[in-house]
């Protein structure tokens, strides 16, 4: 039998504020990075891994994110400015993009798997492979997340990381379970470094109570449902140790384009 392939969504939807006057003319996925737009370096590494089904949700200035794709992988679009006027926030973008992601002709196990990844981040050296896919697959979790040190703005991080089996206590652990630290806790955490594997039922009851395919563009954040899956012990992480910049302002920009 021929398994579905793996899509993964591209969050591209973002007006990038902190970026402006840079984006008021150029949606923050185009902005070049050390020669090429920042969403074509994602764009070239899930080619590498084999993926080339890739979900784009546009808002601001979404056109200009559609004429300018060039990548020989099969490009479709969630175009939530012009559907709903604005950006539908991670969640409601997502479930908005569920029936691209995980059509209903694909009913093979493992078709309710896709990648998600923000366009804005810089993370050149990560690769997307199969053998975290079929890992994924068989946890029977709702996520997985790769987590990065803290940047310095983001001291506090956002989510822990538990023992994983056979873990020695009091050693770091690379993976394990993604905790939803309570504000007392003093166990570290770690910064969501926007990618992360995801099944299609963290975006359908109970976990989420959008209707599918978000027909009326609901506005929702994916942080709360991530931590509920978490209390629930149905949200995995590992963390990654390679370069990785969330491009947010155009002082991070200019230092990525200084260095070599």
């Amino acid at each position: 039998m021929m398994l579905a392939p793996v899509a993964a969504m591209l969050l591209a939807a973002g007006r990038g504020e902190r970026m402006r006057p840079l984006t008021d003319s150029c949606p923050k996925p185009l902005l070049k990075v050390r020669g090429k737009p920042l969403m074509q370096w994602h764009l070239e590494a899930l080619a590498r891994g084999g993926f080339d089904h890739v979900v784009v949700n546009t808002a601001w200035l979404g056109e200009q994110i559609e004429r300018s794709s060039s990548s020989s992988l099969q490009i479709q679009y969630s175009h939530e400015g012009r559907d709903f006027g604005g950006a539908l926030e991670t969640a409601g973008g997502i479930v908005r993009a569920l029936p691209l992601l995980c059509p209903t002709e694909h009913t093979d196990a493992g078709a309710d798997v896709f990648w998600v990844l923000a366009a804005d981040v810089f993370v050149p050296g990560f690769k997307f492979t199969q053998a975290a896919v079929d890992r994924f697959k068989c946890s029977g979790k709702l996520a997985h997340l790769w987590l990065v040190s803290n940047p310095e703005h983001n001291v506090a991080g956002d989510f822990g990381l538990g023992l994983n089996a056979g873990a020695v206590p009091g050693e770091l652990s690379r993976v394990g379970l993604a905790l939803n630290l309570p504000p007392a806790d003093a166990r570290p955490r770690y910064t969501y470094s926007t990618i992360g594997l995801y099944r299609k039922a963290l975006f359908e009851p109970p976990w989420c109570s959008i209707p599918s395919g978000n027909p009326q563009g609901m506005k929702a954040p994916l942080a709360p449902l991530l931590r509920a899956a978490m209390d629930n012990a149905l949200v995995t992480a590992e963390l990654y140790d390679g370069a990785w910049t969330d491009v947010g302002t155009p002082e991070r920009l200019e230092v990525l384009n200084a260095l070599k």
